[in-house]
């Protein structure tokens, strides 16, 4: 019987499923900040699409993990200047969790923002998402002053690569 395995390639952030997984992430979330699954008509398209095109080479990059094909992860990186790149929108489907991607996709983002010439991965995420706060502290990651803010920020991570 054939092994299942991961694979992670850089994609266009408007692929069907780059935008089935951003929709996916969303959904996730939010649906934790609200403390319920999300009604189709509260999924806003403005906030999925927000800040797409910085996704892109030569501001930033987009990757999909595929888990025996399925689209199962991604992660995006957003250059903030010379040094340092931003992580964002990472996750990993729940039926693709425990299969080791979160930390193959956290390995393709820190090698595919070294390609986009940063020193320094920086990102922001909520309290309440332990799992993704976890994952950080496991590759590195340690607790940094603010480096932005907004309404869903409440703790950044950096990390020197």
């Amino acid at each position: 019987m054939a092994r299942m395995t991961w694979t992670f390639s850089s994609e266009r952030v408007d692929t069907p499923d780059a935008t089935a997984l951003r929709r996916d992430y969303y959904g996730d979330v939010a649906g934790r900040y609200f403390g319920r699954v999300l009604t189709e008509d509260e999924y806003d398209d403005d906030m999925i699409d927000d800040g797409l095109d910085l996704l892109a080479p030569p501001a930033g990059q987009f990757l999909v993990g595929r888990y025996d094909g399925k689209a199962a992860a991604c992660g995006g990186l957003v250059l903030l200047d010379a040094g340092r790149a931003e992580l964002t929108r990472v996750y990993v489907r729940p039926a693709f969790r425990g299969l080791g991607g979160a930390d193959l996709l956290m390995g393709g983002l820190e090698e595919a923002a070294r390609a986009l010439g940063a020193r320094r991965v920086v990102l922001n995420t909520r309290l309440d998402l332990v799992e993704a706060r976890a994952l950080y502290v496991r590759h590195g990651y340690g607790e940094i002053p603010a480096y932005c803010s907004g309404p869903y920020m409440e703790i950044w991570y950096g990390k020197e690569l």
